[in-house]
């Protein structure tokens, strides 16, 4: 007959395998969303261009249609810069060349500001128990979680990097948010 222990482990055992598969599931369905959400970024530049196209017919040289937007009276030159600070709650952008962490929001801003003086000291990356802990959060599973999941979003995003599983780090050639990139 087999013990109480064993059992109670054999669940645990099925229970952590159901969630680690589930994470796969989940980083994967991030990354797919990531290039879905790129992909109507594209498409929605593209419509935009061509409504300015269309309206600008016979209106004036290629320049001037370039530099505006639909419904937009400034040149390029006064549009805001890519770097303005993003607003509570708003979606992780791809990190890329020249874009500032204060295109994060604050929460995101955060994590890769905690990770970028680690890298500065020279110190190693931190896990989300650490992060949690680090920001005077009380450290139960919920917050932790939800920590890891910001996490693995800035992974996704090119923002951190996961040297070993569970551990982050700021990406190669990722600035502080207030230090630009």
């Amino acid at each position: 007959m087999p013990s109480v222990v064993g059992l109670l482990e054999k669940h645990e055992l099925a229970a952590r395998r159901r969630v680690e598969t589930l994470r796969e599931e989940a980083d994967r369905i991030e990354a797919e969303l990531a290039v879905a959400e790129q992909e109507w970024q594209e498409w929605t530049i593209a419509r935009k261009r061509v409504g300015v196209l269309l309206s600008a017919r016979g209106d004036g040289s290629a320049d001037a249609v370039a530099a505006k937007e639909p419904g937009d009276t400034r040149t390029q030159a006064e549009a805001p810069p890519p770097t303005a600070a993003a607003k509570p709650k708003s979606q992780v952008p791809v990190w890329r060349q020249g874009l500032a962490g204060a295109a994060l929001s604050v929460d995101y801003q955060r994590i890769v500001q905690a990770l970028a003086d680690r890298v500065r000291l020279g110190q190693a990356p931190l896990s989300c128990q650490e992060l949690t802990a680090l920001f005077g959060v009380e450290v139960v599973p919920a917050r932790v979680e939800a920590l890891r999941s910001k996490a693995k979003r800035l992974v996704a995003r090119g923002w951190l990097a996961e040297p070993a599983p569970g551990r982050f780090t700021l990406a190669t050639g990722v600035a502080s948010p207030g230090g630009g990139s």
